[in-house]
């Protein structure tokens, strides 16, 4: 099983090094893959019993981006794995940088966790796949280092995860374009992850808030 926690604007450098510690020692037997999205300003140099990811990036190596973060800043921490499409960020964005960024991840080698998902309204319109088609229609389903993850914007934070006979429909037609490994995303916690892992073509979750203290990231792992 596939674990990721995206801590999103959470965590300093010293209380990311405590996280990344703790977790270490967790993980020292696991057989599943780990991988943790923390700010970039807590990037850790250590080497980790998990993936340490990027958040967001600018599709460039370097240059005159203002305030951006481009693939010779992940170098250095040797991050190879990157967040991209998270509904958060497509509401500061448009869908050319997405398609952007994921064309520069994909021609550098990078794992690539790609997130789809729909709002209330597309939703109660019956247009979900018809929308998650759309979104997922700008990039190369067959990339090798591809993981695609479903967060309903609906769930997300919201602490209201989709019900388990929505979250079926989508992995299942999702799986029908794609043999990328499928996580669900989206107020992911104890009370749901057993059930939400059981889902036919589930591989794993994305996890938000639930994993921002890293003694319940660890409960959530070990189940």
């Amino acid at each position: 099983m596939i674990f990721a926690a995206n801590l999103k604007c959470n965590h300093t450098r010293s209380s990311f090094k405590l996280y990344a510690n703790t977790l270490n020692k967790a993980l020292e037997s696991t057989n599943d893959e780990i991988i943790v999205f923390p700010p970039s300003i807590a990037f850790l140099e250590d080497k980790c019993n998990f993936i340490q990811g990027a958040q967001n990036f600018y599709p460039c190596v370097n240059g005159a981006f203002t305030g951006e973060i481009g693939k010779m800043h992940l170098d250095e921490f040797s991050i190879k794995c990157v967040l991209i499409g998270h509904s958060e960020r497509r509401a500061l964005g448009d869908e050319n940088l997405i398609k952007a960024k994921f064309d520069f991840a994909k021609e550098h080698g990078f794992k690539i966790i790609f997130c789809i998902g729909e709002d209330l309204e597309i939703k109660n319109q019956n247009k979900t796949l018809e929308f998650l088609e759309k979104q997922l229609k700008i990039i190369d389903l067959n990339y090798e280092n591809l993981i695609i993850a479903y967060e309903p914007i609906y769930s997300i934070g919201t602490g209201v995860s989709a019900t388990k006979e929505d979250i079926n429909k989508v992995l299942e037609f999702i799986s029908s374009l794609s043999k990328a490994p499928l996580l669900y995303g989206g107020s992911v916690n104890e009370n749901n992850i057993k059930e939400i892992l059981a889902i036919n073509h589930c591989s794993g979750v994305l996890i938000g808030s639930a994993a921002l203290k890293v003694e319940n990231f660890i409960k959530l792992i070990k189940g």
